[in-house]
């Protein structure tokens, strides 16, 4: 018989098993794409943001109403442990400008490699094309194979890291939901996380300006105020600073049907000073014109502030335009297009050492849990951190159950 069944091999999963066949266990796992890592190798195409070097106070923090869960583990495996684990096999990190930490490789297929080569090395078995159709109340997973049959693997132990519910197409369907449900374990609706906001833009901001950047931006929501940069798209607006508030915009819009935020184009420059600026004399030059060479405003800049309507004449009410362009969202994007999930199994369905009190051998590890975060390293030190706690509750699970079953 197996030690353990992982079911999923993204970060989570794989790591995990790491873990598990350097104790000495007997591991295999199984994942219903092609191969392993989809949406990890997708995350390192832009440069593998691994974790951030943040104090700790404030990293914990960022996981919002999940840090009193998240808290305990992340200090057990803090993110000088992934770095050091990182390092273990071979990729160096650095820290960039921004506190993001990366390997030197600015990808993430070379630490895949290395793990997957150690897994092997380690006795580890990796399935891939199959699918979680049931659990059983004997340690025992269904799964179908691409042809639709069907069988059973048993196991002494069985960790879930199926992941949540954003980009689908990478493998995270949450098709285990009802699988879950059945033994009455709690699962919070999905909602996209780190997602953008559709905008009813005008036909001509549509038409001239879609995939236009904004740098350096203030976005402003409620007392919530993130400094990075945007991209207006066709369907709205997206992009770091977008996702970073993006929890804050899909609660108000859930409690309110739609949420109004402010875009600051020139968060340096005080209102203040823009107006000095603002009242030089303008001559016979456009708005355009004068905007661009008085504050270095970009075209799509400038067709942004006329969506709150005509550009006002006086100084002082145009500096406040262009601190606070106000925009209102009815929609995040569609889960399928976001980089990360709200949702899963409520938090407190697990016991501390990641066990399912309903299911008494089954584990759960990574997003396919109820917490969410930003971007910037902070979704994989969670996902790696409660693998980490998970693959030591495995352990312990395990050699009571041998201590049990003993005269």
């Amino acid at each position: 018989m197996l030690d353990v069944l992982v079911i999923g091999a993204g970060p989570a999963g794989l790591f995990a098993a790491d873990q598990l066949a350097a104790a000495g266990l007997r591991v295999q796992i199984i994942d219903r794409m092609p191969s392993p890592a989809r949406k990890f190798l997708m995350a390192g195409r832009g440069g593998l943001n691994i974790t951030h070097s943040e104090p700790p106070d404030a990293f914990v923090g960022r996981y919002r109403e999940a840090a009193p869960f998240l808290a305990p583990m992340i200090e057990i495996f803090p993110p000088e442990a992934l770095i050091d684990w990182c390092h273990g096999l071979g990729q160096e990190t650095f820290v960039g400008s921004s506190g993001r930490v990366f390997p030197v490789a600015m990808k993430a297929s070379p630490l895949l490699r290395a793990l997957l080569r150690r897994l092997e090395g380690r006795g580890v078995t990796l399935q891939s094309r199959i699918s979680l159709a049931g659990l059983t109340g004997a340690n025992t997973a269904i799964v179908q194979n691409e042809n639709g049959e069907t069988s059973e693997i048993t196991a002494r132990a069985i960790l879930l890291a199926l992941g949540g519910a954003s980009w689908p197409k990478l493998g995270s369907t949450a098709a285990w939901v009802p699988l879950l449900e059945k033994h009455g374990v709690q699962v919070n609706p999905f909602q996209p996380a780190n997602c953008g906001f559709e905008i009813a833009w005008s036909p001509f901001l549509k038409d001239k300006f879609s995939g236009s950047p904004l740098k350096r931006i203030g976005l402003i929501l409620a007392g919530h105020r993130v400094l990075g940069e945007a991209i207006l798209s066709e369907k709205g607006l997206e992009g770091g600073a977008v996702y970073a508030l993006s929890a804050e915009i899909r609660d108000t819009i859930s409690r309110l049907g739609s949420a109004e935020f402010e875009i600051d184009l020139r968060p340096a420059m005080p209102a203040e000073q823009l107006a000095d600026k603002l009242a030089r004399p303008r001559g016979k030059q456009t708005w355009s014109t004068f905007l661009k060479k008085t504050l270095k405003l970009k075209p799509s800049e400038i067709a942004l502030l006329h969506e709150n309507g005509p550009l006002p004449a006086d100084p002082s009410s145009l500096a406040d335009r262009i601190k606070r362009v106000t925009l209102t969202s009815a929609a995040p994007y569609p889960i399928d297009r976001a980089i990360s999930s709200a949702g899963g199994i409520a938090l407190d369905e697990v016991d501390e050492a990641m066990m399912l009190r309903k299911m008494p051998g089954v584990f759960a590890a990574g997003e396919i849990l109820d917490w969410e975060a930003p971007t910037g390293g902070y979704l994989l030190q969670a996902c790696f951190a409660t693998a980490h706690c998970a693959a030591a509750g495995i352990e312990t699970y395990l050699k009571t159950a041998t201590l049990d079953q003993k005269p």
